[in-house]
Formats: C-alpha cells, structure tokens, sequence
C-alpha cells in the first residue's frame, strides 16, 4: 500500500461522511479513524521472531492462540451509527442472549439511527458468547455488537 491509496482512502472518507474505514490487502492491514484532532492510522504489527530457541517458542504459542482466538468467534459489527437496542420496546424480553444459538436471517437487535428502527438480523449460524454493548447506548459504524461462535 503506498502513499497515495492511502490519500484516496482519506478522500473516500471525506467525501462519504465515514468516521472510520478498515481496508486488508495483500498481508497488510490499515484502519483510518477520524478523531477531533484529525485522522488515526492504525496498522497491525508485524511480529518479529527473537534470536534462540526459547524466543522462537514463545512466538509459536503466541501465533497459537493468536489462531484459537481467531478461527473460533465472529463479531458482528454495526452497520450505522445510531443507538444500539436489545429489544423492540422497554418492556419486551431482549431479541438475543448469551449462550443462544442464533440462525441467518434472525433479528438480534435495532439501531436506530435519525428517529428510524432498523433491524440488524444476523448472517450467520452461531452461539453468542458476547454481547458488547450496552441497552440504550451509542454505537459508531463497524464497531463490535456481539461476539459469535460459529457452527
């Protein structure tokens, strides 16, 4: 990735109102976030291995359950910027919870967003571990609403 891919994601930013962009390509990663002050890059590290034996197990286990963490959750991330809700009305029982298993098309929350409900059905089949956000809160696109094990 060079200098001006990146400059281009910026404009993309800018001319689309994003707050925040994650672009993958080759084995590189950057995420772009607009702050007050400006915009954060941020990239993933590039480990290293350290000189001996012992260093170089130390990275595979860490690469270890780097892939367990990894291979088995799913987040499933907001699509728009509004307010995160579990359930349909204050009184009703919450659409999801954790330890149930969860179909494509099953709605798992709403965010509303400009005074409009929007249902956020999940994509996959999986069991929720996390749910990581609160009733009633703010949430930013792409951040992380639930966490899913996939089945």
């Amino acid at each position: 990735m060079n200098i001006k891919e990146i400059k281009e994601m910026i404009n993309l930013m800018n001319e689309n109102g994003l707050a925040e962009l994650e672009v993958e390509k080759d084995d590189m990663r950057i995420r772009l976030k607009k702050t007050a002050t400006g915009i954060e890059s941020f990239e993933t590290p590039i480990v290293y291995p350290a000189q001996g034996a012992a260093a170089g197990a130390k990275v595979q286990n860490m690469q270890e359950a780097e892939e367990k963490n990894t291979v088995k959750t799913v987040e499933i991330k907001s699509p728009m910027v509004g307010t995160f809700y579990r359930a349909p009305n204050p009184e009703a029982p919450p659409y999801v919870e954790v330890g149930q298993v969860i179909e494509p098309g099953q709605v798992i929350c709403i965010i509303e967003a400009m005074k409009l409900m929007n249902e956020i059905k999940s994509e996959i089949k999986g069991k929720i571990l996390e749910i990581l956000v609160d009733n009633a809160e703010p949430v930013e696109f792409g951040q992380s609403l639930f966490l899913i094990d996939p089945l």
